[in-house]
């Protein structure tokens, strides 16, 4: 059991570290992750990789919330993305990609510099949240 909690803290972790790389990206290259932003749903693999991947850090929060300087927090980030995971699987792959295609229409790159430290701060909340338990 303390290999599974340690393994959902290194995930949680990581996680972590992807909403911060996330962020410089959004700030640097802000078209490129514009394009990213297109292409989900785009294809039959992307769609269902994509929803898949999400699972995996989603359950890492819930082991570990616990043990987390944010239980509730932490808990409820990771079961609204288990969820909101689950409610996509049912979603048809093209009305997922129409929906990423229309973001991606309004969130011009301007904004995604602007959205970024958010991106950044979610990763440091969430790093933050495992350090030291």
């Amino acid at each position: 059991m303390m290999e599974l909690i340690l393994i959902s803290k290194w995930v949680t972790f990581g996680f972590g570290l992807f909403f911060i790389l996330i962020g410089i990206l959004m700030v640097l290259k802000p078209e490129t992750a514009r394009n990213v932003l297109r292409k989900a749903g785009s294809t039959f693999f992307i769609n269902y990789a994509e929803i898949t991947l999400r699972l995996i850090p989603a359950s890492a929060m819930i082991i570990f919330a616990d043990y987390s300087k944010y239980p509730e927090l932490l808990m409820a980030f990771g079961w609204f993305m288990l969820a909101t995971s689950l409610v996509l699987y049912f979603v048809p792959r093209k009305l997922h990609h129409k929906f990423s295609l229309k973001a991606a229409g309004i969130l011009k790159p301007v904004y995604f510099q602007l959205i970024s430290p958010f991106s950044m701060l979610i990763g440091c909340f969430l790093i933050y949240s495992v350090c030291g338990c």
